[in-house]
């Protein structure tokens, strides 16, 4: 009876042990398909939150991918203007680099004239004490000049008066020469013609007399005696044309040489000297 008391008493608690572990699995099963529900939920509701989270940072990493390369971009632009400012700035240094070399030898060379101050000064100070005699040698010469210049203008008034006096006695002396001149041109001109219309009219005379041989012999030793008078007589004529022109040439030599003694150009004359032509042209 124990046996069967006990025996069905562990079958009760064995059904009632199986029925709390079915309910218990049950309720662990519950809580598992629960759990993993939620699981699920909380996964999908991660995952969208990562590919929320994803999607944001990808559109930032795109923008700032987008926005690095318009920083590139403008850093390349700055790099090729900071390129040009260097070398602007190089060559600008090396220009500041000249002028300041040359603004330390001006340094040195004004240390040097510094020190030299002294000497400077004092030579200054005799400079000054001859600057006052050279100014009373200058009033003195101012003097002299002017002085001068009213000798000059003097000498001057007399060099024109004489230019003039000079220029109408040329031209009185031209005239007169060459008055004379055309006077003993046209003398021997007409002494020429009448010689050649005297021997045409004795050839004539000569063909229409019909002389003899003594007679045309006299004829010609008296006109080769009068041929040899106007001979003579224009050789005389030459002679004293050629002596005319020879003191025209003369005076125009001895014009010109007074001319350049007294510093008149020849230009100046107002006329142009006619020189005695050859004889013959």
């Amino acid at each position: 009876e124990l046996e069967a008391k006990y025996t069905k008493k562990m079958q009760v608690l064995r059904d009632d042990l199986n029925l709390r572990r079915k309910t218990e699995i049950h309720e662990v099963e519950e809580r598992k398909n629960n759990q993993i529900n939620e699981l699920m939920r909380n996964h999908e509701k991660t995952s969208g939150d990562m590919r929320t989270y994803y999607n944001d940072i990808t559109f930032q990493n795109l923008k700032l991918i987008n926005l690095l390369k318009e920083q590139v971009e403008e850093m390349k632009k700055k790099e090729n203007q900071l390129e040009k400012e260097k070398v602007d700035a190089l060559l600008q240094n090396k220009q500041l680099k000249e002028a300041l070399q040359q603004t330390q030898e001006q340094v040195e060379e004004m240390k040097k004239k510094l020190a030299h101050y002294d000497k400077d000064k004092e030579a200054l100070t005799n400079t000054k004490a001859r600057l006052k005699v050279t100014q009373k040698e200058l009033k003195d010469l101012q003097w002299e000049h002017e002085v001068l210049e009213q000798r000059f203008s003097k000498v001057q008034a007399e060099r024109d008066e004489l230019y003039q006096k000079f220029t109408k006695a040329i031209r009185e002396v031209q005239q007169k020469t060459g008055f004379k001149n055309l006077l003993l041109e046209r003398k021997l001109k007409a002494l020429l013609g009448l010689l050649e219309k005297k021997e045409v009219e004795l050839s004539e005379v000569f063909t229409a007399s019909n002389l003899d041989p003594t007679a045309l012999s006299l004829v010609s030793q008296k006109l080769e005696d009068v041929l040899s008078s106007k001979n003579s007589t224009i050789q005389d004529l030459q002679l004293q044309l050629a002596r005319v022109c020879k003191a025209h040439d003369d005076m125009l030599q001895t014009m010109e040489a007074k001319l350049t003694a007294f510093g008149i150009p020849l230009d100046n004359l107002g006329f142009k000297p006619l020189a005695a032509p050859m004889l013959g042209q």
